[in-house]
């Protein structure tokens, strides 16, 4: 397997929860009534998401064209995303690094880090990946799968769905906490699936692993929350397996906040795949119990991840407002029910 989150059905690492039986603990744990649902759909808190802000957010990013790690289009979509989160009256940083690629090519990488009231200590990680893939190499038409893609889901709408909530938040008095937005870059340089000569294990979220390896001094959250691919047509977010692993209790905080923001149809109650993304050196290095809201389609022949996954058809025509609005607003109530 060649890409940097292919689905792997089952989990495979020993843990407490899985010492216990997977099937029991997950009951115990995820079990959630009809009554229950209904009352948490009917609590919702914290301000309305804009999903025509969200898209614009979207559309704004791909405008730049593809934002391939080493081009002209990465690098003013850098300058861009910072401007913005600072009008957003965050406090913005870059974390700079020079990274290898799998191919032994230098990623001039940019992680960009804004910190919503920064004088808070009680704070949650938002996080998403913000560069595209260089290669379309899942398309059906073999003829693309050197072409660069736009990203407008594969990580133009994480993003976005950051500077929306970004944007909700700065005049705001009654959010008890503080939020980290990051926004990590080198992410999807990982193998192509048409190379067959390197490795593909360590070749993904290249930014994520240089952030958990290097935290900014001081860097203390709560818990982190990882979009990626947030706005596709006919999205569902089932329970990742590693988040399961490593944060389990963040991931019922985030479903149930599903259900309570009137989303729940868009967080299935169901186990998806086991997927390496930026979430995973967050967890294993840094220490930061980190979920990844990722979609998973079960019964998509092209990709388990939707049909436009890694194609030049990741395009602003094929995001879904809707999709967006429920990962947002899923996002917000999160953020207002934690005290």
């Amino acid at each position: 397997m060649t890409r940097k989150m292919k689905i792997i059905i089952g989990i495979v690492a020993a843990t407490t929860a899985l010492s216990l039986g997977w099937k029991e603990w997950r009951n115990n744990h995820f079990a959630v009534t009809e009554t229950e649902e209904v009352a948490e759909k009917a609590a919702p808190v914290g301000p309305a998401f804009n999903a025509d802000s969200a898209y614009a957010f979207v559309k704004a990013q791909c405008n730049f064209g593809p934002r391939a790690m080493n081009t002209e289009a990465h690098d003013r979509c850098a300058d861009w995303l910072a401007a913005q989160f600072k009008v957003y009256g965050c406090d913005v940083t870059r974390q700079c690094a020079d990274l290898k690629g799998y191919d032994g090519t230098l990623l001039k990488s940019q992680n960009i880090i804004a910190r919503s009231f920064p004088e808070r200590t009680t704070r949650i990680l938002l996080c998403a990946h913000w560069d595209s893939r260089p290669w379309a190499d899942n398309d059906p038409d073999s003829a693309n799968w050197r072409k660069p893609l736009l990203g407008a889901n594969d990580g133009a709408s994480g993003v976005a769905v950051l500077l929306e909530v970004a944007r909700l938040l700065q005049t705001d008095t009654t959010l008890m906490v503080g939020v980290d937005f990051v926004c990590f870059d080198a992410e999807d340089w990982g193998v192509p699936q048409w190379d067959t000569h390197h490795d593909s294990d360590d070749s993904w979220a290249l930014g994520a692993q240089y952030f958990a390896a290097h935290l900014p001094q001081g860097f203390e959250v709560r818990y982190g929350v990882l979009l990626d691919m947030v706005g596709a047509q006919g999205a569902r977010f089932y329970r990742e397996a590693l988040s399961m692993e490593y944060a389990p209790a963040i991931v019922k905080k985030v479903w149930k906040a599903a259900r309570q923001a009137g989303y729940g149809s868009f967080f299935p109650q169901q186990d998806g795949g086991m997927i390496t993304d930026d979430h995973v050196p967050l967890n294993q290095t840094a220490r930061i119990p980190t979920i990844d809201i990722i979609p998973y389609y079960p019964d998509c022949m092209q990709s388990s991840f939707g049909p436009t996954w890694h194609t030049v058809n990741d395009t602003p025509e094929n995001i879904d407002r809707q999709t967006l609005k429920a990962v947002g607003q899923t996002v917000i109530q999160v953020l207002y029910t934690e005290k």
